[in-house]
């Protein structure tokens, strides 16, 4: 019995096995039926998709496979689409176009940088045309004129292939450049920077000369104050300072005393020259000082003059209007001052027209159309009976006796001064214009000029040479201003021209108001210190180191003067 149930158990699991494998090879059948269904429907939709994109696309406006040469097809829908050849000629054309322009800029800066004859800028001049050339070239305008789907890609091809040679050649050549037109950049900014700075320079130097005219020209407030005070007591007492109805003092043309001739406006100064002469003199009584000034100031001259004891020198005072001979019909400065073109040159008062000329500036102070400053040619008329004088500017010291002038033989000469040439300097050249015939045929431009300031006249030589007659001979030529600058001293240099005696410097140092490295031992040894220039020694702007000079010969007890304050 075990035996017969041992079999059928065994029988029963051969069955089991036998349905199980069964059931497996079924399951694998329907699997691998399945996947070749899947891949032969896939295969089938994907031809059928390709077939119908195809067709879509040969029937699109515009597309197909269009045979060129050799029956080669031109560009494939992905390389139109990623590679346009339209913007490709486009993008080289204006590279070409660019590197044009950098050419011809490069080459303008070349010729500003002015190397019109160097290689470089025939360099680029060759490059820019190159491009221009290239650019008009038939065979490359077709590229330029045609749309994308006509241009020739070999013809596009060697035109770029041209195009970045030059390009090479060009970027090459700039920079072997580059360091030349540096520097030539930084020379030329620098000559930019000085014509600037020269510009800003000229400027200032007109701004300066003009702003320093002013200061040296004006009339400070306590001289204008000191003026004022003294006409109101000239006013206040006529009859103290008035010379009208008396008989003129004898010593006044006495031709055995030492005369002096002084011309000034300008009260202050015209009593230090006064107040200094006499305190430096030996004999104070044997001095006769001849001031002349204008109507307006005649008054307060008066006062100023006359309140004072000279020690016993002689002092008269006169305006150049009591002198009836001083006409128009007579002086030819007089006759010009009419002239509406002359005022108008002395008298605008237009900054761009005063400072036109610097150099000339100072010459277009009217006061060198003031009589008082032409009254010096006219000295023998003024003192008919006097033999020799000497002259004296109102902005002078004395700081010796100058009766030693009277013992000086004139050797038959008009005029007694200092001579101011050294070198090429203070020539006449310097003075007058030689390039005038008249001018360069009557004098030697190397004749050395003289000073005015102080002046030791012989008048009976000056009347034997008429020099005021020459004097208004060449002042009536030169009304248009063509012979000389402005001035007094150019008709001196000729009015006296071959008649001056040239003195020894002691008796005059010039350059007081003006050059401040005059040696104080030069200034102590000279007779008289003269403060020519701007920088007048009753003016804010004097030299300081030798306005004290000037200054210890201020009459300071005078009430007027401690009135207004002067000289603080």
């Amino acid at each position: 019995m075990a035996i017969i149930a041992t079999h059928r158990s065994s029988r029963s699991s051969a069955m089991a096995m036998t349905t199980s494998a069964f059931t497996f090879r079924a399951f694998a059948s329907s699997l691998f039926v399945a996947v070749t269904l899947f891949f032969t429907l896939s295969s089938f939709l994907v031809l059928f998709t390709s077939n119908s994109d195809r067709a879509r696309l040969n029937s699109a406006p515009g597309y197909g496979s269009r045979i060129v040469g050799g029956g080669s097809i031109r560009r494939t829908v992905l390389a139109l689409k990623s590679d346009p050849l339209k913007p490709r000629v486009d993008q080289i054309r204006k590279q070409a176009d660019d590197h044009r322009t950098l050419a011809l800029a490069y080459a303008s800066y070349a010729r500003k940088l002015k190397l019109e004859n160097s290689k470089m800028l025939r360099i680029f001049v060759d490059l820019s045309r190159n491009y221009t050339d290239l650019l008009n070239k038939p065979s490359y305008r077709v590229l330029f004129e045609s749309d994308s789907l006509s241009i020739d890609e070999s013809l596009m091809r060697q035109f770029e292939k041209e195009v970045k040679e030059q390009i090479k050649i060009t970027r090459q050549v700039i920079s072997e450049a580059k360091e030349s037109f540096d520097n030539q950049l930084k020379i030329q900014k620098l000559k930019d920077t000085i014509f600037g700075l020269n510009e800003l320079l000229t400027k200032a130097k007109k701004q300066g000369a003009f702003s320093s005219l002013i200061a040296a020209k004006s009339i400070p407030k306590s001289l204008n104050c000191l003026a004022m005070r003294l006409m109101e007591e000239r006013i206040a007492h006529p009859e103290k300072y008035s010379d009208e109805g008396k008989p003129v003092p004898p010593a006044l043309e006495d031709p055995q005393l030492y005369h002096y001739a002084i011309f000034s406006d300008n009260v202050i100064a015209a009593s230090v020259v006064v107040n200094s002469a006499v305190k430096n003199a030996k004999e104070p009584s044997v001095h006769v000082f001849h001031v002349v000034t204008d109507k307006m100031n005649l008054g307060a001259m008066q006062v100023m003059l006359k309140v004072k004891d000279y020690n016993g020198a002689h002092i008269e005072v006169k305006a150049f209007e009591d002198y009836k001979f001083l006409n128009s019909s007579y002086v030819p400065v007089l006759k010009q001052l009419e002239s509406a073109k002359l005022q108008q040159f002395y008298f605008e008062n237009k900054l761009e027209n005063a400072t036109k000329d610097t150099t000339n500036m100072k010459f277009r102070n009217p006061k060198y159309l003031s009589m008082l400053n032409h009254l010096r040619f006219y000295l023998p008329e003024m003192y008919p009976k006097l033999h020799r004088i000497l002259f004296l500017d109102d902005d002078i010291v004395v700081q010796k006796d100058l009766t030693g002038l009277w013992n000086i033989d004139m050797d038959g000469k008009v005029n007694g001064a200092v001579e101011t040439c050294f070198g090429s300097f203070h020539r006449y050249a310097q003075y007058m214009n030689f390039s005038h015939p008249l001018i360069k045929e009557k004098f030697n431009p190397k004749a050395c000029a003289w000073a005015y300031g102080m002046n030791f006249f012989d008048l009976d030589a000056w009347r034997r040479e008429k020099c005021t007659e020459q004097y208004h001979y060449w002042q009536s030529l030169n009304e248009n201003r063509t012979l000389w600058k402005l001035g007094t001293l150019p008709p001196g240099l000729i009015t006296y021209y071959s008649t001056t005696k040239p003195l020894d410097k002691s008796w005059h140092v010039l350059g007081l108001g003006y050059n401040p490295s005059i040696s104080m031992d030069e200034i102590n040894n000279a007779a008289v210190v003269h403060f020519n220039g701007n920088m007048k020694p009753w003016l804010d702007i004097a030299m300081s180191q030798f306005k004290p000079l000037w200054t210890k010969y201020v009459d300071y007890e005078n009430e007027h003067v401690q009135a207004c304050n002067f000289g603080i």
